[in-house]
């Protein structure tokens, strides 16, 4: 089911599926909620599966000034302060991993168990060919690009923005993503919710990167997933779902 909350000064898009504890999904930069709907009907069985759209995101309305996941991760908590949620866990991919990680170092008390999937908190987690691959990317290069075009397609259908503001938005997340994060391993520390750091073994964020991020966080598990890219939630969703929810039943 589909609804607006006011979340501050923006008026987000959001879906529910399922019943029990609330499970904020947070979906990646570009994305929409119609992407992650195999993995989200696996959740469901056990959790109320929430997942917000960002400002510039699927229904959600564009907002004016630059995209930063600080400004993301302020959004999603006035979002849960309207929407009545004292805590939920949450499960992030790839920008909204980032965002699960601000949130989870700023505001503790509202996060019950965290997944990231495919998160990195350095810009410098990026392979090489990802780097190069933002550094000359352009909107009309990601509407062309097979991992995006999908993503790119969906949201010029539904955005209240209107598909002629694709370039806009776009250049917005081109931006942040060459800047953006800068996340130190001493900030990650403070994370105390039991953390599952999961990522793809191709994935576009090193694993090397992807070990740190585990190793930074007090109470994190690591799970590389074998063959899989950094869009593994979309393309082997039971997999990725067998593990989150083992992960939430069991850890402490």
């Amino acid at each position: 089911m589909g609804r607006y909350v006011i979340a501050g000064r923006v008026k987000m898009y959001c879906e529910e599926h399922g019943e029990g504890e609330p499970l904020l999904f947070m979906h990646g930069g570009g994305a929409t909620v119609e992407a992650y709907s195999r993995l989200v009907r696996e959740l469901a069985d056990r959790y109320r599966v929430i997942l917000p759209e960002q400002r510039g995101h699927g229904r959600t309305a564009d907002a004016d000034g630059p995209f930063s996941y600080d400004v993301m991760a302020q959004d999603t908590i006035a979002f849960m302060k309207a929407a009545g949620m004292r805590s939920a866990h949450f499960v992030g991919h790839s920008d909204g991993a980032i965002v699960g990680m601000l949130v989870a170092m700023s505001r503790p008390d509202l996060v019950k168990k965290f997944v990231s999937i495919g998160g990195n908190f350095d810009v410098d987690g990026y392979t090489e060919e990802e780097l190069a691959f933002i550094h000359t990317a352009s909107p009309e290069k990601l509407r062309q690009n097979p991992s995006f075009a999908n993503v790119v397609e969906t949201y010029r259908q539904v955005t209240p923005d209107g598909p002629e503001h694709f370039p806009i938005v776009y250049e917005k997340l081109i931006r942040m993503w060459r800047k953006e994060p800068k996340i130190s391993p001493q900030n990650l520390s403070r994370i105390v919710a039991p953390t599952l750091v999961m990522a793809g073994d191709r994935d576009i964020i090193t694993l090397e990167h992807t070990i740190e991020l585990f190793r930074a966080i007090p109470r994190a598990r690591l799970c590389i997933l074998p063959n899989s890219s950094h869009f593994v939630p979309i393309q082997e969703p039971r997999l990725v779902a067998r593990a989150i929810l083992d992960f939430l039943a069991h850890a402490r």
